[in-house]
């Protein structure tokens, strides 16, 4: 005869398959829906390809980190627009979108924020620091020291802020969006593992061929023509009879 622990342990096992099945099957996704997100996805692709022009497949991965609930890490010489890729992608999912410049004086409490003394009051009161949005764009944060850049580990890790003990959770969906420059390493400090490990990935941004940065410049003379006009319209108003 086989011990009692064993027919619980048999019993118990059964269940819990039983109880994954039918979780499975009640979280499976319909074809429909996945159409529908996949249309989404390329509809934010095109979107974002108006303002950043030659690579789809960087806003694919800065998709992919933002479905999966991480983070995406841009490596690329200056001037290949990765900032511009970042505030487009914010823009096409209409989300806020915050910018950090990380310089070697940056403090923790200049991106998480600090309480401040409201004199009117005569209390403390919190003010929010860039960490408190949805698409944060750390640019060059290799240029802050390491203390600089662990402000960010709880808020990349776990999505919530602690400032004097009180944790504040942070708005969805959110996603640290940083750049790096990989040539030149003086005055830089390298993120160490802790800080790699909260990066899903890490995309090589290249400079873009020279169609490509024609069509970019014409299409942003001709964001600019439909700026200037209406100005120049409404400035030379016409006298009076």
């Amino acid at each position: 005869m086989k011990p009692k622990f064993w027919l619980i342990h048999s019993t118990i096992s059964s269940a819990s398959r039983e109880t994954c099945t039918m979780q499975m099957e009640a979280n499976a996704l319909n074809p429909q829906s996945l159409m529908q997100a996949a249309e989404l996805c390329q509809a934010v692709v095109e979107e974002v390809g108006k303002v950043f022009i030659g690579n789809p497949g960087l806003t694919q991965g800065l998709l992919i980190g933002l479905l999966s609930r991480s983070h995406i890490l841009l490596e690329g010489v200056p001037g290949v627009a990765k900032t511009t890729l970042a505030k487009g992608f914010a823009q096409a999912l209409g989300c806020d979108c915050k910018r950090i410049q990380f310089t070697p004086d940056l403090l923790p409490s200049d991106i998480t924020g600090s309480y401040i003394l409201d004199q009117t009051k005569g209390s403390f009161e919190l003010r929010e620091g860039p960490i408190f949005s949805q698409i944060i764009l750390g640019d060059e944060i290799n240029r802050a020291p390491p203390k600089t850049q662990a402000a960010l580990l709880e808020a990349m890790a776990e999505g919530q802020v602690t400032l004097e003990g009180l944790t504040r959770p942070l708005s969805q969906p959110f996603m640290v969006v940083a750049t790096q420059n990989p040539v030149e390493h003086e005055g830089t400090y390298p993120l160490p593992e802790a800080q790699l490990d909260r990066f899903l990935m890490k995309l090589q941004v290249l400079a873009m061929s020279c169609s490509a940065a024609i069509v970019m410049i014409i299409s942003i003379c001709q964001t600019l023509i439909w700026i200037i006009i209406p100005m120049s319209c409404n400035h030379h108003k016409p006298l009076r009879q």
